[in-house]
């Protein structure tokens, strides 16, 4: 995947049960996955990139689904969405392969900015 700069470009869902969620998007859409230990699975074959996270120990609220966008500079991109109004929810943070970081937009959607771990 080649990653573009302020676009779309993951999608992520509340996980549950890892095993259930494999089995049922494996067997109804043919999707493919990767363990990123016990609470996050990564698939492939959606058409668009994505997860299921289960980390953060929240229950699943609707609408349930956060886009991830990509920045090759998360620093700015933290600075200019907090310059156009937008508020943190969570500061920038390491996971494995990057760094992020979840804000709201002026409707209250909650997004995450992602970059890749410096080489």
């Amino acid at each position: 995947m080649t990653n573009q700069d302020k676009t779309i470009n993951y999608i992520e869902f509340p996980l549950v049960d890892a095993g259930s969620t494999k089995a049922f998007y494996g067997k109804a859409f043919g999707w493919q996955f990767q363990d990123w230990g016990d609470n996050y699975i990564s698939f492939s074959g959606a058409g668009v990139e994505g997860g299921f996270n289960g980390e953060t120990g929240v229950p699943v609220r609707a609408p349930g689904v956060l886009v991830v966008l990509y920045a090759s500079d998360l620093a700015a991109t933290l600075d200019a969405v907090k310059a156009a109004g937008g508020s943190i929810l969570q500061e920038p943070y390491d996971f494995p392969g990057g760094r992020r970081f979840h804000f709201a937009d002026p409707n209250g959607n909650e997004l995450a900015v992602w970059t890749e771990a410096a080489q």
